[in-house]
């Protein structure tokens, strides 16, 4: 426990933890029941010992349905895999019907851009442009279970499109314009959607970008797969239409939204709980991803139990998720809309024109509740930037940090740069289930390096690798959930007999969901620590722990240290696996001798010695994903003896090609930038 826990720090405590809302909702479970829930671990515990839990949570949320569901009917086997349940069988409702039912003049969505310009959406005028929308697509054909793909930025238009096509029963899916034509492919082509929507021109990092030549290939290889039309949104900068020359499938928006009947009022369809809502996609950074569906029912109520319970949302609230419309905090993102609160929509980059200016912004804007990612903060950090020399942030909460390992460095920092009265989260969870695993709670202490707790309904142990719950021993192990819950996965598209997706998150222990995660439990605060992702494991002689353990200690060399990456490498001829450590220089730095035995001095005082890498060396990019995930597995394959072909998942998928001399390690060990 010492090893893992040692920088376990309490940082932050509730100040009235009895009004949150997960505490009113245990007292309102009492009440309902006759139990004696005393904390928020009695209702973990509740939750996932009794599936009444999810009837009470419905209750609570003011889930809006024509059809209610029944006390004795909460799930029934499912019909594809018997892992994944049916929920709530016989209800009826509508997804948008529940993020669109407020209606007036208040502010829904704050759209702004890198170069300053800001325009706002009230709820009165969101659900106008949603009926519009959905009247044109109803116009146009689209039918329940037909799918609509969009290319398009973080703006109003993507809200627009999402909700018209949920009110209809269609399924959504989509992408940010920067992935590449070839992975935009590999997600369109599986799904064979009806409509496309794209944006045609934006501007990123002060760079504008014409789209037009990308999307013409997209629309035309996904003409022989089903595409009937392809609508063009205007331009991000100037707000004009542009077209597709001889490209008879594609039309202006202005265009495709006078086939409308003008008058038609929105409609909600009112469909099963276990409609299909949202196709997201797994990474796909060795291959083609898997296409995710997930249903109207179990995002609704997971996604929105994560931002009422855990965010401690109400319509008071100014949300801002930076993010792209290809991450699954993008659909998270939306149910805010469900609360009342105020969303900010961000297209561009943060670094643009810079950081101070993306930092004030928040600031300025009264953003309550702010979710970013590790690498983020880092950045700040280690340009050596205090944002409350920037702006007072006084109406900011909460910052809830989630992407990517959150080490107890960086909680600390975090906390002393925005100030103590912040609640700072930290969360993990996946496109998987369109959900948190381990989440942060407003009523739990803070401490640093821990996710505060065990989401409600989620089933969370500790597994060995022959099964064994080994939470009490205080040592890592796969994150499983032993239980089913309402957003699990429904299906991977075309996988009509479910078998691929059993072995995607079934197999290795039949019957229970496998994260791919490597977690560790304090027996203490009950806090946990993601370590890294498990098939990405490092195991030396034996021992096995995680990449977070060293990025950890890495936070030390933050000022001349840009970023690292940590792998195992083990080729068909190597007895064992060794550790090799990457690390790319900031400007202006220089990677040195003593800086790579100041490096591993460090790592054997805070861990032990059986963790220093066997190797440091210097690279000049290390790849990452389209989120900005750092991208460990595909790295320790090449490494290791395979040949990849990243999909366009990979950001900046030339940088894999700088690994690939790693493999004939014998032949470069004795270069200046490796450092024994």
């Amino acid at each position: 426990m010492d090893t893992y826990f040692s920088q376990s720090k309490l940082l932050w405590t509730p100040i009235q933890p009895q009004t949150a809302a997960v505490e009113i909702l245990r007292r309102q479970i009492n009440r309902k029941h006759g139990l004696n829930l005393k904390d928020y671990h009695d209702l973990h515990k509740y939750s996932v010992e009794d599936f009444t839990f999810w009837l009470d949570l419905w209750e609570y949320l003011g889930i809006i349905c024509s059809v209610r569901p029944q006390k004795d009917r909460i799930l029934e086997p499912g019909k594809l895999l018997g892992e994944i349940p049916n929920w709530f069988p016989g209800t009826r409702l509508n997804y948008a019907e529940n993020l669109l039912v407020r209606k007036d003049d208040g502010v829904a969505l704050t759209e702004a851009t890198e170069s300053g310009v800001i325009a706002e959406v009230s709820y009165k005028e969101l659900n106008a442009r949603v009926g519009q929308m959905a009247a044109a697509l109803r116009a146009n054909g689209l039918k329940v279970g037909n799918r609509v793909a969009a290319i398009v930025t973080n703006g109003t238009n993507a809200v627009v499109i999402a909700l018209a096509v949920a009110s209809i029963g269609g399924i959504f899916s989509s992408t940010a314009p920067d992935m590449g034509t070839l992975g935009i492919l590999d997600r369109y082509r599986q799904i064979q959607p009806k409509f496309v929507f794209a944006d045609t021109e934006v501007l990123y990092a002060g760079k504008k970008v014409d789209l037009l030549p990308k999307i013409a290939e997209v629309v035309q290889h996904l003409s022989v797969h089903g595409l009937e039309r392809a609508v063009l949104l205007p331009s991000r900068l100037t707000g004009q239409e542009m077209t597709i020359p001889d490209m008879s499938k594609s039309l202006t928006l202005s265009m495709f939204l006078k086939t409308g009947d003008p008058i038609r009022p929105l409609e909600f369809e009112q469909l099963p709980f276990g409609q299909p809502l949202y196709i997201l996609y797994s990474s796909g950074t060795s291959g083609k991803p898997k296409c995710i569906v997930h249903s109207a029912g179990g995002v609704l109520i997971n996604t929105k139990k994560g931002i009422r319970l855990g965010y401690n949302m109400t319509s008071d609230d100014t949300y801002f998720q930076y993010t792209t419309t290809g991450w699954m905090m993008w659909t998270f993102m939306l149910t805010g809309l469900s609360t009342g609160a105020r969303l900010i929509l961000y297209d561009g980059s943060p670094f643009y024109p810079d950081l101070r200016t993306y930092l004030k912004f928040i600031s300025d804007q009264g953003v309550t509740s702010w979710a970013t990612s590790p690498r983020f903060l880092t950045e700040v950090q280690g340009r050596g930037i205090s944002p409350l020399e920037i702006g007072p942030f006084e109406s900011l909460r909460s910052i809830l940090v989630t992407g990517a390992i959150f080490t107890p460095p960086m909680f600390e920092w975090t906390q002393r740069a925005f100030g103590k009265h912040i609640h700072l989260l930290s969360t993990s969870g996946g496109t998987d289930i369109c959900s948190g695993f381990v989440v942060g709670v407003p009523s739990l202490p803070v401490y640093s390096g821990e996710i505060q707790a065990k989401e409600l309904g989620m089933k969370v142990e500790v597994f060995d690798h022959l099964g064994n719950n080994i939470e009490h021993l205080v040592q890592p192990g796969e994150l499983v959930c032993t239980r089913p819950h309402v957003s699990l996965p429904i299906a991977f598209w075309g996988d009509h007999s479910g078998q691929k997706l059993k072995e995607a998150y079934f197999s290795t222990y039949p019957g229970v969901w496998r994260q791919g995660d490597f977690i560790i439990v304090n027996p203490v605060t009950k806090g946990l620590m993601i370590l890294g992702r498990s098939d990405g494991v490092l195991n030396p002689s034996g021992v096995r722990f995680g990449s977070g353990e060293i990025y950890t200690v890495m936070e030390q060399f933050s000022g001349p240290v840009d970023d690292s990456l940590c792998i195992g490498q083990r080729r068909s001829q190597d007895r064992d696996e060794r550790v090799l450590l990457f690390i790319k220089m900031r400007a202006g730095h220089e990677f040195t001798p003593s800086l790579a035995n100041d490096i591993k001095a460090a790592i054997r005082k805070a861990l032990s010695t059986r963790h220093v890498p066997s190797y440091i060396f210097e690279v000049s990019d290390i790849p990452y994903t389209v989120n900005g995930k750092k991208i460990e597995i595909a790295v320790k394959q090449i490494v290791s003896g395979s040949n990849l072909h990243p999909s366009g998942t990979v950001a900046n998928p030339q940088s894999l090609q700088l690994y690939y001399k790693y493999r004939e390690l014998e032949s470069i060990i004795g270069s200046p930038k490796a450092k024994l």
